[in-house]
């Protein structure tokens, strides 16, 4: 049964509690929901879809590295008409916020998907995957440019009627540039952040360890970098956030939240122990008790006003 105290608002959604999957690490929750209820969750966020079915990147596709994670799945899915016919029929059946992860190659696609998705019945909430490469404009990703990033957001206000999460990119100069511009163009919250671009080098073959050569790092070793992208995107923007980058336990979430996030995101913990959204559930509630704070609410950027 969910504590009411850890009930939180992004915009129009409202979550049971503020602990939501990373897109990319839950894939469409089947095989997590042979271990624990994920309806407990407060919300799914769903593999990276995109309109046609695509195989991914060579392997190596994982490695780890120190005190994370890098992977160059290279947004392997099976395509928008498989995920309609095969995958939302489960995910509507959840009692939990269904959060739909998009990612398109052209402004285009994101719109195809964002009309196609606007008329399926049990998604809560679009995210634009803003970091993958912008083919019309020289394989540039949309999330690096403020234009690029608005006019994504906006083509996509125009195709539905579903709320719009905004997913970041850290490797720019400066992430609140890119906040303000996609706030304006309709974003109703922003999610932050994407991996941050890295390698690894195999010293035996002298070459890189991905078949890609570079991937996306994440883990405990970007938390410090999420964190503080969380917090300067707070003092820029009025829309809330959901910040994710390296969160494994209730300590990390309330960091996050204290910093201006409204909820979090978990995702390479979920491979080291699954459980970990609910042990950091568990955590919030003894947090409240311990503190005697009627509702988790109440902390979210705290950190601002403090000190």
């Amino acid at each position: 049964m969910s504590d009411p105290r850890l009930a939180v608002k992004i915009g129009r959604v409202s979550l049971k509690n503020p602990v939501v999957t990373a897109s990319g690490t839950f894939g469409f929750a089947q095989e997590y929901n042979r271990l624990f209820p994920v309806s407990a969750l407060g919300g799914i966020t769903v593999k990276g879809l995109t309109l046609q079915p695509r195989a991914g990147n060579p392997p190596p596709r994982v490695v780890e590295t120190p005190a994370g994670l890098l992977n160059a799945i290279g947004l392997q899915n099976p395509g928008l008409t498989v995920f309609l016919e095969k995958e939302l029929p489960f995910l509507r059946e959840l009692e939990t916020t269904i959060i739909v992860n998009i990612a398109g190659f052209t402004i285009e696609e994101f719109a195809r998907l964002a009309s196609a998705l606007d008329r399926a019945k049990g998604i809560s909430v679009l995210e634009l995957n803003i970091s993958c490469p912008n083919v019309k404009a020289g394989g540039m990703a949309f999330g690096i440019d403020p234009e690029a990033a608005a006019r994504v957001t906006r083509t996509v206000r125009a195709e539905t009627s579903l709320p719009i999460w905004v997913k970041l990119s850290p490797n720019v100069t400066d992430i609140g540039i890119i906040a303000q511009a996609v706030e304006e163009a309709g974003a109703e919250a922003i999610t932050l952040i994407n991996t941050l671009a890295g390698m690894a080098i195999d010293l035996k073959k002298r070459r890189p360890l991905l078949g890609n050569r570079m991937g996306g790092l994440s883990g405990p070793a970007v938390k410090p970098i999420a964190l503080r992208q969380v917090w300067q995107v707070y003092e820029t923007v009025k829309i809330p956030l959901i910040g994710m980058g390296g969160i494994s336990s209730p300590q990390d979430a309330l960091e996050f939240m204290m910093a201006g996030a409204s909820a979090v995101g978990v995702g390479t913990a979920l491979f080291h122990n699954p459980f970990t959204p609910l042990n950091i559930i568990d955590g919030l509630c003894s947090y409240l008790d311990q503190e005697k704070i009627d509702r988790i609410e109440d902390i979210i950027g705290i950190a601002h006003r403090t000190g």
